[in-house]
């Protein structure tokens, strides 16, 4: 009997050199004579351990992390293979304190099965959502959508039931579901682990969305940077369709659902859903006014379900187990669990996938470890490059959207960047309006000259010239951004300029706090 080994296929790991790993392991134990399956699977979101080497053994997963090629021969030398001791040794995996301490819903499988794998999938409960799905009517599907709690995950965290239910409730003969898969946010990268480490959960939550509203077509609209994830999509598409898990009779039904994966460009605008939307339908990448909304008049003039890849792979847990299992998990207004990716200046950089409530502290400090540098922490940035800039006052702040907002900080899609005391504040401003420069679709004025001219500004404020009038200029000027924006790109650039501003003003030049 073989001995299974699994080292992780997700591009993180290769980019750490998972594959080197793999090659060497195999390598090494044709030389030695033994028997193994080596199994590619997801990673479990330890990256400062990867490349994470887990062994089979009659006690569980065994660890060993991080492992270079080189490390493959001493590895065999101390018997691994059957979980013997070595420098590398984590343990049993499933007891590591960053893993024991999650409470994964969403996450389940990714890092304990080869993602392209149905039957995997399968084994360890995949797709019982969908059968229950099928029993269930068009309404009864979107209420326990509805009574889970579940909202957006991609930032502005609408509720998902209200979603569904109006697409439901318009009347056409094509609906469609679109799936955002243009995860542009620095510091993110919880869609990218899911569709590298369990596709399959997606389409399961695709699938599911189209029999809630009558929709028969679904696209995932992929970021073009993620040529991994469009590798495992497409391979995990093509089993579900042989297994009628996709098609015209899905799973015997008689119900229909046909789903494929689009590739943007690289267009950071094109993460808001109606500019995503005129990139699917081959136009520029334009911000649409509003109303109509997509629910009503979305792709192609049709209702329209624009779901995160979060928010549709939470989907199968909660039409499997039910809308009050999955509503227990969290506080208030924000329910269930969030992945939350730690980036930047952290010494165990990661994903946790934990239930709203948690603070900023805990995360930084008991999953994360502190700095990377172990210098102090003196700011972190919550919900990508246009989050706000949260200071360390307002680490006890608890994950929650409402709390969050209550501080005027955005949760957005729970990537945390963390900075050390050596940071310039009044840099990071100045890089926010060069980044929406940038990405501006050009559509509206305030963001197309606003970010320039915020640009501009910066680099007199940074360099020091007429503070007393270019410091109200750049409150101006985030004020039109704020309010007079077309969509979320530009409304959102004053958030990390004006926290910079109103929590670290001695960066700009000014000696006294100014006011929000």
């Amino acid at each position: 009997m073989s001995i299974k080994i699994y080292v992780p296929s997700d591009s993180s790991s290769v980019s750490l050199g998972a594959d080197k790993v793999a090659a060497s392991i195999i390598s090494e134990a044709k030389k030695r004579g033994i028997a193994i399956e080596l199994i590619r699977n997801g990673s479990w979101g330890l990256y400062w351990l990867e490349p994470l080497v887990e062994v089979s053994t009659a006690q569980g997963r065994v660890g060993y992390g991080p492992v270079k090629p080189s490390d493959v021969t001493s590895l065999f030398d101390a018997d691994f293979i059957n979980g013997g001791t070595h420098a590398l040794s984590l343990g049993l995996t499933q007891e590591i304190d960053y893993l024991k301490k999650q409470q994964r819903l969403t996450f389940a499988r990714i890092g304990k099965t080869d993602p392209i794998s149905l039957k995997d999938y399968v084994d360890n409960d995949g797709y019982r959502g969908l059968a229950n799905a099928l029993s269930l009517s068009q309404a009864e599907i979107v209420k326990a959508v509805t009574d889970s709690g579940l909202r957006g995950r991609g930032g502005a965290a609408f509720p998902t039931g209200i979603k569904w239910n109006t697409v439901l409730n318009t009347p056409s003969e094509q609906k469609y579901i679109i799936c955002n898969a243009d995860e542009g946010d620095s510091g993110t990268f919880s869609d990218r682990m899911v569709m590298e480490g369990d596709p399959f959960v997606l389409i399961e939550g695709m699938t599911i969305a189209g029999l809630a509203v009558g929709a028969t077509q679904g696209y995932i609209y992929l970021r073009v940077e993620y040529p991994h994830a469009f590798e495992a999509l497409n391979a995990a598409i093509d089993s579900a369709y042989k297994e009628d898990y996709l098609g015209e009779n899905i799973k015997g039904s008689n119900k229909a659902f046909h789903l494929e994966v689009r590739l943007g460009a690289g267009a950071y605008v094109c993460g808001e859903e109606t500019s995503l939307m005129e990139s699917l339908e081959g136009k520029r990448g334009l911000v649409r006014f509003k109303p109509p909304l997509p629910a009503i008049k979305g792709l192609f003039g049709q209702p329209t379900v624009v779901n995160n890849v979060i928010s549709l792979a939470s989907v199968p847990i909660i039409l499997d187990k039910g809308g009050e299992h999955y509503r227990d998990f969290g506080l208030g207004r924000s329910r269930g669990t969030l992945p939350i990716q730690l980036a930047g200046n952290i010494k165990h950089a990661g994903l946790i996938e934990l239930a709203f409530g948690i603070t900023l502290r805990e995360i930084l400090y008991d999953f994360g470890g502190g700095s990377a540098t172990g210098r102090p922490i003196r700011a972190v940035q919550v919900g990508g490059p246009l989050g706000s800039y949260m200071p360390e006052s307002q680490f006890d702040t608890p994950l929650d959207y409402e709390a969050f907002a209550a501080i005027w900080a955005v949760l957005g899609h729970g990537g945390i960047v963390v900075f050390d005391d050596t940071v310039d504040m009044a840099e990071m401003a100045k890089y926010s309006l060069e980044f929406c420069a940038i990405e501006s679709c050009g559509k509206c004025t305030p963001c197309r000259i606003g970010s320039t001219r915020g640009y501009e500004v910066m680099d007199d404020i940074i360099n020091g010239r007429d503070l007393d009038k270019n410091i109200p200029l750049l409150r101006d000027l985030c004020d039109t951004l704020l309010n007079g924006s077309l969509c979320a790109l530009g409304g959102m650039t004053p958030y990390p300029v004006l926290s910079a501003l109103n929590h670290f003003p001695e960066d700009f030049g000014i000696n006294e706090k100014a006011g929000a």
